[in-house]
């Protein structure tokens, strides 16, 4: 299994946007995929209550609770998990860290994300996880040298990944149905961008190792151990696993 996170520590840079249409792409890509928000917001689990398919499942998981969590989803057969960070500095951002493989960093082409994106690159590698920016919401018409100029800062600090995202009406769109780009017009460009992205995403998991799970700590033995009664087993921080697809998304009017 592997774990993907979006993370910035600059609000409105699109992430809830992208891990739902990535998810999508995944999972018609054949991946068992499993989203986690930790969006006190709770964005993500909104739209998939919006969604008519059951089969990506979502769910608002504590940060104290991540690590279990995405361990129980493992056990599960779940292949990918999708982590929501919220848009500022913390312990959610942080545990999202300490758990991905990869975090995803998305930034707007504009100087108030690229200094984020420097800020939020430091956290991610004093956490120790492999990281790849992506520039969002650029202007679809042409690449404007505003474009380029924030391509140019974010390969300079590490990895871009490709494609560029354009600012298109079918992400806001497919967001407010509960669906991705990729169901909601599949002949579309966003549709386009959003399946590129996710191959991209994925060939940058193949070389990165995966994490192991954090070890148990060892108890301590007392010299003459009282007698206890057994404690019930502990509740999985996460929903049961996802049904098979219900419905079809419905595809978009011509």
């Amino acid at each position: 299994m592997r774990t993907i996170a979006f993370v910035t520590q600059k609000g409105g840079a699109g992430k809830s946007t992208l891990a739902s249409s990535v998810a999508v792409a995944a999972r018609a890509a054949g991946e068992r995929v499993f989203i986690i928000d930790l969006d006190p917001l709770q964005t993500l689990v909104k739209w998939a209550g919006a969604r008519e398919a059951s089969d990506i499942g979502v769910e608002h998981v504590p940060p104290s609770k991540l690590s279990k969590a995405v361990a129980a989803l493992e056990k599960k057969g779940v292949t990918l998990v999708v982590i929501d960070a919220p848009g500022q500095d913390g312990e959610p951002a942080a545990a999202a860290m300490r758990v991905a493989d990869l975090c995803v960093i998305p930034a707007r082409p504009n100087a108030f994300d690229l200094w984020a994106s420097e800020k939020t690159r430091a956290q991610v590698k004093e956490e120790g996880c492999d990281y790849a920016f992506l520039l969002n919401q650029c202007p679809p018409a042409q690449q404007s040298a505003r474009v380029e100029l924030g391509a140019k800062a974010l390969q300079a600090m590490g990895g871009l990944l490709a494609p560029l995202v354009s600012s298109r009406v079918d992400y806001q769109e497919a967001a407010r149905l509960g669906l991705g780009v990729s169901e909601y017009n599949p002949e579309g460009v966003a549709a386009q961008e959003m399946k590129e992205l996710w191959g991209s995403i994925k060939r940058r998991l193949k070389r990165v190792p995966a994490k192991a799970a954090p070890a148990k700590p060892e108890k301590a033995v007392a010299e003459k151990p009282a007698p206890a009664p057994k404690a019930p087993a502990a509740k999985a921080a996460i929903a049961p696993e996802p049904k098979a697809a219900l419905k079809k998304p419905a595809k978009k009017a011509a």
